[in-house]
Formats: structure tokens, sequence, C-alpha cells
């Protein structure tokens, strides 16, 4: 548990210090934390004997942050996607080590994680960027903690026991709760989410961290594939950089996408 906190304090440290410092080095973050998890997925999928192209996932994610620093426009993001796809495929048939089932690989590696950390890098350069994660990280880590500890008090019913055995319907609806009153609280520290109106507060933190619980299982999903408990033991405590973002990635931008579907967001 001390390692745990410990490691949860440097974590934390580390990630204001980046993200508030200046535009260029929110994006670094970013794009440093997703070249971890590409290759996380990579070196885990060799596990299978299945061998992608990390290096396309590794330059995908470096020219995503250069289009996001520049503020390029989404045709750029969408012509860099589809460059990555032809790399992958291309890679696939000139390295009989990576192969079809590597190449495919890679794309799945494109479209989760490196094109959702491509996502955060383009949110952290729009003007709301602050809002955006303060509703999406506080109402992930409010709905982690009190899912933990609503389904060690409530919990009976599995909601996926093939994929994580441990998460009841119980703790996710306590977790969900959670968030929404958090949703509240931020509404009322004016300095976090200034001009969002209560409801749309509340609202985007119940979804998000909905969405957040999700990205959870879905990172869990990959790792039952795989046959493994972490993706590394890269933080103490806590695992790998995939196994800290797996829950983040899916509600920073759900967040957004909230903000930007009712108006909030231009």
């Amino acid at each position: 548990m001390k390692n745990r906190v410990v490691s949860a304090v440097v974590m934390l440290t580390i990630a204001l210090s980046c993200v508030f410092v200046s535009e260029i080095t929110r994006v670094l973050f970013f794009a440093v934390a997703g070249i971890r998890c590409a290759y996380e997925l990579s070196r885990n999928l060799e596990k299978l004997d299945i061998y992608c192209a990390a290096w396309v996932m590794y330059t995908y994610i470096a020219f995503q942050a250069l289009l996001a620093i520049f503020h390029v426009g989404p045709i750029a993001y969408i012509a860099c996607m589809a460059g990555g796809i032809y790399l992958a495929l291309f890679d696939g048939i000139i390295r009989s080590k990576v192969s079809g089932f590597g190449a495919f690989a890679t794309i799945a590696g494109l479209a989760y994680p490196s094109f959702i950390f491509g996502l955060l890098m383009m949110i952290g350069v729009s003007e709301n960027w602050l809002n955006v994660l303060v509703l999406g990280c506080l109402s992930c880590w409010v709905c982690d903690a009190f899912a933990l500890f609503g389904g060690m008090a409530f919990g009976k019913h599995k909601i996926a026991p093939q994929v994580s055995p441990k998460k009841t319907v119980e703790g996710c609806v306590s977790g969900l709760v959670a968030a929404a009153l958090i949703g509240v609280v931020i509404y009322y520290v004016p300095v976090l989410c200034p001009g969002i109106p209560l409801w749309l507060c509340v609202l985007t933190c119940a979804v998000a961290s909905t969405l957040g619980q999700i990205g959870d299982l879905a990172e869990s999903l990959v790792k039952r594939m795989i046959g493994i408990k972490d993706f590394s033991g890269l933080i103490p405590g806590h695992g790998g950089m995939f196994d800290r973002s797996d829950s983040l990635m899916f509600s920073i931008p759900t967040a957004y996408i909230c903000l930007y579907a009712f108006g909030f967001i231009m």
C-alpha cells in the first residue's frame, strides 16, 4: 500500500507539472504516455507470438503530437491515421516476422491506444482543455475509488465475470453516483470549470465516469486475451502505463464530447 501511495503522488506531481507548464509540455506528456502504452502492448502481444510493428505506432503518435502543437486541422488527423494503416500493412508485407497477424495487431494498436492518445493531445491544445481534464479526470478517479469501496461493501452481482471477476453492478453504480456528486462539487468551486452550468457538470461527470469504467473493462479484456495481470511493472503498486491510463483514455474524450455536444466547445 505504501508503494502504491508513493507512486500515485509521484505520478500526479509529474502529470500536473507537465500539464500546467505549457501547451507543448502537455502534448509531450500525452505523447510519451501513448508511446509507452504502445510499447507495453506490443511487448505483451509477443507472448502470443504476435509481432506487431511498434515503430508504426510510435511514428503515428509522434506525428499526432506535431499536428497538435501546430494546431493543424482535422483532415490532417485523418490523413495521419490513414498513413499509419498503410505503414502497418506495408510492414507486414515486407517483414516475415510481422506477417498478417502482426499487421492487423498493429492496426488495432493504432486504434487503441494510439488514436486515443492523439485525441488527448488534440484536447490538450483546445481552448477548453482545463474544463475537459478537470471533468474527465476527477469523475474518473472518484468513480474508481467509490466503485472499489461500493463493491467491497455491497457487491453481489458480477458485471463481467469473464473479463473482471471482482467488478460488480453495485460497485459500478456506487462509482457513478459518486462521480455525479463530484460534478456538483466542481460546479461550486468556480475556479475549476467556470461557465459550465450545474446540470452539465453533473451529466458530464456521470457519462465520462461510465465510459471510464468501460475503458477499464476494455483493458481487462485485452489482458485476459494475452493472459497477464499487468502490462508492466513500470509504476510500483499500479502496473504499467497502460494499466493507469485505461479509464482516462475513455473518460477524457467523453468529457470533451459532452461539452461539445451542448455547445460549450466550438
